[in-house]
């Protein structure tokens, strides 16, 4: 089979699989993206969608936004070349010399750091957190203090320390966010997320 038939009838199994889910035409194709890349339909129950965020992220697209993640493995997963009419820069600063050089003098996470080099680019896009719940934490402390001024939250660190907490801190925000609940996630499903918006930003009817 040809890699497009493989995902079409991926797709069909899922749908067929979820009959009776409940999520409209713009929330399913996210839920049904992040199903395809895990395999894992505990999704259909723990996926949380803010009112305003599939707006918010196809807006953001089409206006050529950043968006950044805070992994590598996340950026990559990315549909780079979906993106170029839009323009968007896909921006990670996990790796950037003055985000470790100030983890090591602060005592923090790199993740975190890369949040805070991150501020200026963030405005209007979209951050995309696939790993580390610090920079989850970090973001909502940043909004909170109106200091940063993301579009678009695409939450889903995963793992065993804060990482279900850091998903529900988020939850009690009025911030345009994708996120779950518990500790599932991971740089795939996070990417998948945004490809799944990319995809709807694509089409002329959304």
């Amino acid at each position: 089979m040809k890699p497009q038939e493989i995902e079409t009838l991926s797709f069909k199994i899922i749908d067929n699989e979820a009959q009776g889910h409940g999520f409209g035409p713009a929330e399913w194709p996210v839920v049904r993206r992040l199903i395809h890349t895990s395999a894992d339909f505990d999704y259909l129950n723990t996926i949380r969608f803010h009112k305003d965020a599939i707006a918010a992220g196809i807006t953001a697209i089409r206006s050529g936004k950043p968006i950044i993640t805070d992994t590598e493995m996340a950026r990559s997963g990315i549909r780079k070349t979906a993106l170029v009419p839009f323009g968007n820069r896909v921006i990670c600063r996990i790796s950037d010399s003055d985000v470790a050089d100030a983890a090591r003098k602060n005592g923090t996470t790199r993740a975190l750091e890369a949040v805070n080099r991150s501020v200026p680019e963030m405005e209007g896009g979209i951050y995309v957190v696939g790993n580390a719940p610090t920079a989850l934490l970090r973001l909502i402390e940043l909004i909170q203090a109106q200091k940063a001024f993301p579009a678009l939250i695409l939450g889903f660190p995963v793992g065993f320390v804060n990482a279900a907490e850091s998903k529900a801190l988020l939850l009690e925000h009025d911030i345009p966010y994708i996120t779950n609940t518990g500790r599932k996630g991971g740089s795939n499903i996070a990417a998948g997320a945004l490809n799944a918006l990319i995809i709807l930003s694509m089409d002329k009817q959304s």
